[in-house]
């Protein structure tokens, strides 16, 4: 008898471990260690370079307060596999409006050169977006017009961040994170270049809306819209986002565009929401960034932790597609 109850409470178990979603640690799992001892690594975008992956991911200012280098930064991290990752490098302030630090890294390759565009950080309304080039994906030379945008006008508060740059209908658009007036409601907003021969300077964007693209409406979302990262795919755009602030929790939802301007969402719900209790992102899944690799295969990267921000790791979720839009298997 006492064996059949033990056979018993063996299958329930198992299965109710088969149903859960979320509970196992994922196979990539990446942290970085160099700065606070702690694994702390966020905002990842990843690109193809030179037959292998490179990662840009945000780290954090030095737990030791007299490192010369101040601030936060961007860490790089090469693979063979997507999965695996090592640190090779990172970048260090060299620019007057970097030294509080910069972050959230966003990546165009064009022509071999690496373009990156990032945000200052620690400035409260008067962070923005930068670019820098690269033609080994590590050094990078910065961009002497410097910070390149901000948005104007009474519906923001005049601060860019989260960049994201796309190619579509023969021009760049510029894809960012800006507030309010108030500094409350965090929203997304957009720029665009004329076309496609351009450098990337200070004036060389132009708002497509006097006003946000896409504001917190769904109750997820809370108080914040952020980090859009674009996949274009036929005539149509489609962005994964970021809802809600850090730890709030932060969750992923998807939308759809036919000019960058007009934005339907495909789901009331997360695409890609917070871990259950007691897995590796229980406090939020979050800052995501969509990547097509060369086999046509998508890969959602994003940060997640379970400490309430204390840590953060990156991980990775491959994306199917239909005739509707992106979609998980579970």
């Amino acid at each position: 008898m006492k064996n059949v109850l033990w056979l018993l409470y063996c299958m329930w178990g198992i299965q109710v471990m088969a149903q859960t979603p979320y509970t196992t640690t994922p196979e990539m799992l990446f942290g970085d260690t160099t700065r606070i001892g702690l694994p702390f690594a966020k905002d990842p975008y990843v690109i193809k370079w030179n037959k292998r992956y490179l990662m840009y991911y945000t780290i954090p200012a030095h737990k030791d307060t007299a490192h010369p280098v101040k601030g936060w930064g961007i860490g790089i991290a090469e693979s063979k596999d997507l999965t695996h990752w090592v640190k090779i490098g990172e970048m260090v302030p060299e620019a007057d409006y970097e030294k509080k630090g910069f972050c959230a890294p966003s990546v165009l390759v064009i022509k071999k050169v690496v373009h990156l565009f990032y945000q200052t950080y620690g400035n409260g309304t008067r962070d923005a977006i930068c670019h820098a080039t690269s033609t080994d994906g590590i050094h990078f030379t910065r961009n002497a017009t410097n910070p390149i945008f901000r948005p104007i006008g009474k519906w923001t508060c005049g601060r860019a961040i989260d960049a994201e740059v796309v190619a579509f209908n023969d021009r760049y658009y510029l894809f960012f994170a800006t507030r309010d007036p108030a500094y409350s409601i965090q929203m997304q907003g957009v720029a665009a270049t004329k076309n496609l021969q351009t450098n990337f300077n200070r004036g060389e964007w132009s708002l497509l809306a006097d006003s946000s693209i896409m504001k917190p409406e769904l109750a997820w979302e809370g108080k914040c819209v952020e980090a859009a990262s674009i996949l274009v795919r036929g005539k149509q755009m489609f962005m994964f986002y970021a809802g809600n602030y850090n730890n709030a929790p932060q969750q992923i939802g998807v939308a759809k565009s036919t000019d960058g301007v007009q934005w339907k969402r495909l789901s009331v719900d997360p695409f890609l929401p917070v871990g259950t209790k007691g897995t590796w992102n229980a406090s939020e899944s979050g800052h995501p960034h969509i990547f097509k690799d060369d086999d046509g295969k998508t890969y959602l990267f994003y940060q997640g932790n379970n400490t309430k921000g204390r840590t953060w790791n990156l991980s990775k979720v491959e994306v199917k597609w239909n005739d509707v839009g992106p979609y998980l298997i579970k």
